[in-house]
């Protein structure tokens, strides 16, 4: 047994969880979150919702993200991520196909947050997965292609969105919602399928393992489970609640902008979404791996100073050039800080604590998605135009540059390495 676990395969079977992984998110997060970007023009014109209570919508979605993150990484512990990913996305596609029947703010203000608690039910084990599957000089870009995931699901929605619309009608979105929720379904079976909670189930051992000797000495069974008392944790959970205030504005409102304010078609909107999905497919591979050569401080201050750049662009209003840069930034580096965050957690406490820690850093992360589409909706409505909310997404991306700026990286290589304050990023 033990020439087994020690042999090193032509194919590792951790690429086969990346690829599992990458359809989860496909899953969880492209169709059960980024699609509402879409779906919100034609939602509304039917259910006639305010951009307030579009923000609400999407807030709710956050809401139930938040608290399942809570407790993902205790679910994880108690019955295995592959079982509670599988279920998580049972419940994702289920509510989606109910909100396809909504009737109004309220239905779909309900099941749309419980499509929240599958999707962060599913989301944080399976970013666990990565810190039990690979070590850390492998983890930004393992991380990176599995977070692509939700690209490929927006290249889908910008064509298939409108082209039901055209084709159906007004109540198009409905039946938008009825098969995205069957894409779901059916992922949930092959996600069990091919799943795994760690290399030993397979007799092999993490991609990079020999990196990763120092995990095992730090990071024992039962002593130091605590991730609450890392104070790295709670740093990198303020960046990353900055990344979630101000991304999720972008994606929730740029279609809805474009449309309602620059005289765009939806098709014409759709297409430009189509395009956010398609260069976000280079953003968590090309940043994750980046963030392994430099470092991960180095690759989160170039993609905030990026995602700056594209919400000013959008709140000036320029035409042309300038909104098809803004659109450009952002698709290419969408994913990038949620993949370098899951391998900055897993460098900092370790595969056994890694899925604990994500849940608590996702959680604050949560906060910021809470709160940012319901204040750009607010303020949108006060305004009459997202310009504001936009520039407030850039103000709160800068502040996140300047953090990250003093953030310390762990003192030695492998897998779990500790978090000396003198440590420089």
């Amino acid at each position: 047994m033990q020439s087994a676990v020690s042999a090193k395969p032509a194919f590792h079977y951790g690429w086969v969880i990346v690829s599992s992984g990458m359809l989860c998110i496909f899953a969880c997060l492209g169709f059960g979150r980024f699609a509402l970007g879409m779906l919100l023009p034609s939602m509304a014109a039917t259910l006639n919702l305010s951009y307030s209570q579009m923000g609400f919508i999407s807030t709710a979605n956050f809401l139930g993200y938040l608290v399942s993150v809570l407790l993902s990484g205790h679910w994880a512990g108690r019955i295995g991520s592959r079982k509670l990913i599988f279920v998580a996305l049972l419940v994702v596609g289920v509510s989606m196909s109910m909100v396809s029947g909504a009737t109004g703010f309220l239905s779909v203000l309900v099941l749309y947050m419980i499509t929240g608690i599958g999707s962060g039910a599913a989301n944080v084990p399976v970013m666990g997965l990565v810190s039990a599957w690979f070590a850390s000089s492998q983890r930004g870009r393992a991380a990176g292609f599995i977070v692509i995931g939700s690209g490929f699901a927006i290249m889908i929605s910008g064509r298939l969105i409108p082209f039901l619309n055209r084709l159906i009608g007004p109540e198009g979105w409905r039946t938008s919602w009825l098969i995205l929720s069957g894409f779901v379904v059916l992922i949930a079976f092959i996600s069990l399928a091919l799943l795994r909670d760690r290399p030993a189930d397979k007799g092999l051992k993490p991609i990079g393992s020999d990196d990763a000797v120092s995990s095992a000495r730090r990071c024992p069974e039962g002593k130091d489970a605590n991730v609450y008392r890392e104070g790295i944790i709670y740093y990198l959970g303020i960046i990353y609640f900055l990344f979630g205030y101000t991304y999720v504005i972008y994606a929730t409102f740029i279609v809805t902008t474009l449309v309602r304010e620059r005289g765009f078609s939806e098709s014409v909107a759709g297409s430009f979404w189509m395009w956010v999905g398609f260069l976000s497919l280079f953003s968590g591979p090309v940043f994750g791996t980046l963030s392994d050569r430099l470092s991960r401080k180095a690759g989160l201050i170039i993609v905030f100073s990026l995602q700056a750049i594209s919400y000013l662009l959008i709140a000036t209003g320029l035409p042309g050039l300038f909104l098809y840069l803004s659109i450009g930034f952002y698709g290419l580096v969408a994913w990038s800080i949620p993949s370098i965050m899951a391998a900055a957690i897993g460098d900092y406490v370790g595969a056994r604590k890694a899925a604990a820690a994500i849940g608590l850093v996702t959680f604050i992360f949560g906060l910021g998605q809470i709160s940012g589409p319901a204040i750009a909706g607010m303020l949108a409505e006060r305004t009459g135009s997202f310009s504001s909310s936009f520039s407030m997404a850039a103000v709160f991306a800068g502040i996140a540059i300047l953090l990250t700026s003093f953030l310390r990286k762990p003192t030695a290589g492998g897998g779990s390495r500790k978090t000396a304050p003198t440590a420089k990023g």
